[in-house]
């Protein structure tokens, strides 16, 4: 009975030491490339320059951008934009190869690990398609890394939306 006491006790605490470290940071404030979510796209384009193209796609306005720079890799980013300013934006990582593809991954990863805290969907494994998927849905916004292992001609990629924005398309 002692056996099964302790067994028991050690579970617990290791059950609320999980729960404990899977807490998000206590000041997580989503946005998307340093803008607050709403900005203008005036005041967006004055920061960033002109797009190398725009474009409106189901009632948002994109602007494109390339050859930026982030956590060391080249990408391109997509800033959608509503009536009510900036709304979401998504990052396209150039790799080369498959590794730098996975060490890509994993870079973006452990950056948005520190900074937005744990999450429950990580690395889902599909057997034939090996996609890697990370997301964080909170309450200022929500986050979704992803690769796919098995096409590595198709980049990582990494998107942001607003509370408003992540209702919309969830409809």
């Amino acid at each position: 009975m002692k056996k099964i006491t302790l067994i028991f006790i050690i579970l617990l605490t290791a059950v609320a030491l999980f729960a404990q470290n899977r807490t998000q940071p206590a000041t997580v404030n989503v946005s998307f490339h340093n803008f607050a979510w709403g900005t203008s796209m005036e005041a967006f384009k004055s920061k960033m320059g002109n797009p190398v193209h725009a474009e409106e796609v189901n009632g948002l306005q994109s602007l494109i951008y390339d050859n930026l720079k982030m956590t060391g890799y080249s990408v391109y980013m997509i800033a959608y934009f509503s009536q009510n300013g900036l709304e979401g934006g998504a990052y396209y990582f150039n790799t080369t190869s498959v590794e730098e593809l996975m060490r890509c991954y994993t870079d973006v990863q452990n950056e948005l690990l520190a900074q937005y805290g744990p999450t429950l969907l990580k690395e889902v494994l599909l057997r034939e398609m090996r996609p890697y998927e990370t997301s964080w849905d909170l309450s200022s916004g929500y986050i979704h890394l992803r690769v796919n292992t098995r096409q590595w001609s198709e980049p990582v990629t990494l998107w942001y939306s607003s509370p408003a924005l992540t209702r919309r398309l969830r409809g």
